[in-house]
């Protein structure tokens, strides 16, 4: 990969694009951008929460993305994505987080912790972040291990087929996830803090229907506990106390994700819950010469795949307002 980064005065270097993110949706834009033979930048770090290489580097097998017939693991298949882009000698790798970035003048100024660079147009791959129960025992030790956010993702798994699992949460992303399981596991207990549902009222009458699924209001998670894989959850009623035990092979959040957009500082247009809007079924954003891809803008599908073709979207778009405006 390229080498021109600031001199070490401080003067800022310029760039036909920029990427931020290191997810696939990063790298595939990357990899487009490059063999168009555009001038590129990318800041591999994530705000937020998030970790280089995106979600993908904490999830441990991957059936579903196409090209692997035996399942890949998530760092391996980032780690191949970030090999096939760094064999690009136009683009420069930045192995930071941007800390802040000026979209109010051209062309665009993205500072991290110890670089500062300018660039014409930008690709934002942040990605987003599963909310997750922060300080309960076990969330961190067996996170990847039977404690995930994606039943999309590891849902048909061999250590949740045909086993006991609990999903954590009462919104529509909980109600999705719990009836995504019933296709592989023996039963699903939803586990709601609260005394109601706040999920849609057609995703509630769903969950309530269905065979496989028990629901349990008013108790909240408080141990994950297991060996090498987790065996059961504690929990405890949100009012009196009143403490139990579950044996699941599975704990899955439905609580939602929050999306790395706080760098932007509300530059670009967003939707209420912080994810970037796109125009026109494209890859373009409110500000001219600033583009997003994978998960920092799609609340619905939330896929490697999805992603990956998002980033390849952005890259097409830039390059073509790159072009359109000579640049």
């Amino acid at each position: 990969m390229g080498d021109r980064l600031e001199d070490g005065k401080g003067k800022k270097m310029l760039y036909k694009a920029a990427v931020i993110g290191s997810g696939p949706a990063a790298w595939t834009a990357l990899l487009y951008l490059a063999r168009a033979q555009v001038d590129c930048v990318v800041f591999t770090g994530h705000t937020q929460g998030g970790a280089r290489g995106g979600q993908l580097m904490l999830t441990t097998e991957i059936e579903n993305y196409p090209g692997f017939p035996k399942g890949i693991g998530g760092p391996e298949l980032m780690e191949l994505m970030e090999k096939q882009v760094r064999q690009y000698k136009n683009v420069t790798c930045v192995e930071e987080d941007v800390l802040e970035i000026e979209l109010g003048s051209r062309p665009f100024t993205l500072r991290g912790g110890r670089t500062c660079v300018q660039a014409y147009s930008v690709i934002v791959c942040t990605g987003a972040y599963a909310r997750r129960l922060d300080g309960v025992p076990g969330d961190k030790e067996f996170w990847g291990k039977g404690v995930s956010a994606c039943a999309v993702c590891d849902g048909a798994l061999p250590i949740y087929r045909n086993k006991e699992i609990a999903v954590i949460g009462g919104g529509d992303s909980a109600c999705e996830e719990a009836l995504f399981l019933t296709k592989y596991a023996k039963k699903v207990y939803m586990i709601l803090r609260s005394d109601k549902f706040r999920a849609s009222k057609i995703m509630e009458r769903r969950v309530e229907e269905h065979p496989k699924i028990e629901i349990i209001f008013e108790y909240q998670v408080k141990k994950i506990v297991g060996n090498d894989t987790v065996t059961g959850v504690n929990i405890a009623h949100s009012k009196h106390g009143v403490e139990k035990n579950l044996e699941v092979n599975g704990v899955f959040y439905g609580l939602g994700h929050n999306p790395s957009t706080g760098f932007l500082r509300n530059q670009v247009e967003m939707d209420e819950d912080g994810f970037l809007i796109r125009k026109n079924c494209t890859a373009m954003t409110s500000v001219e010469g600033v583009f997003a891809a994978g998960d920092v803008c799609d609340k619905r599908y939330k896929q490697a795949i999805t992603a990956a073709g998002m980033g390849c979207m952005a890259a097409l778009d830039c390059e073509r307002w790159l072009s359109e405006h000579k640049l």
